[in-house]
């Protein structure tokens, strides 16, 4: 723990590697994080894309904590499926609490873990996309945390909260794990590039194509206020 530095936890290949006492309990840690960065309030500092596209290219080390199988479709199909699990799962949490005491939310002052403005950005997302919101989010950060909450406090459907919940999370853990599983296959075979090599650059890169919708939208409204002024 000597070379530990705060930065690693900012960086999915460092969970993904995880050991405690010589076992690996990456998987465990994959899930963990799944789960609380669409479940739990405080995880949207987390890293959710670029996990997943790494999980997929250490699919077969991260199964392999429960069993070997030689297959490598096999082990990302089942990687897959776990991490939709955990997926669904926190987007149920965040649900529950939502239609339980969101409302806190928006009077709760602003702290490390916690920035009011996320919630509010999340609930016009919400208001303008309706439920599909919950399938859109998945692919943007930090509003993937909040939107779940949203459907909460609105007390949006149940059925139809499940059905966007189950498909989003499926849709979004199988396009990335897979992307990340084949490409890493592709980029090894054709070119004899080592994608786990160049863990840094795919960060950059992952990080630049989520937070862009984000980025644009901000600076779209900006404009639009500026209009409204003149």
């Amino acid at each position: 723990m000597n070379d530990f530095n705060w930065t690693k936890l900012f960086n999915p290949e460092f969970y993904i590697t995880m050991e405690l006492g010589g076992v690996s309990i990456g998987i465990y840690m994959v899930l963990f994080i799944v789960f609380a960065e669409t479940g739990l309030f405080a995880g949207f500092f987390l890293p959710g894309d670029s996990l997943l596209f790494l999980s997929g290219i250490y699919s077969r080390e991260l199964v392999e904590t429960f069993f070997y199988i030689p297959s490598d479709f096999s082990n990302v199909t089942i990687l897959s499926l776990l991490i939709a699990a955990a997926a669904s799962l926190g987007n149920v949490f965040g649900y529950w609490f939502g239609s339980r005491s969101g409302q806190f939310l928006f009077e709760k002052e602003d702290s490390f873990f916690f920035k009011k403005r996320y919630l509010i950005k999340s609930q016009d997302f919400f208001e303008k996309h309706g439920g599909k919101a919950i399938i859109f989010a998945r692919f943007l950060p930090i509003i993937r945390t909040f939107v779940p909450i949203i459907a909460g406090i609105i007390k949006m459907k149940k059925s139809k909260f499940m059905f966007y919940n189950i498909a989003s999370s499926f849709l979004w853990s199988f396009t990335l794990v897979f992307a990340g599983h084949y490409l890493y296959s592709f980029f090894l075979e054709q070119f004899d590039i080592d994608l786990k090599k160049h863990i840094e650059t795919i960060i950059f890169i992952l990080i630049a194509i989520t937070t862009f919708p984000l980025v644009w939208n901000y600076f779209k409204a900006k404009k639009t206020e500026r209009n409204n002024l003149i």
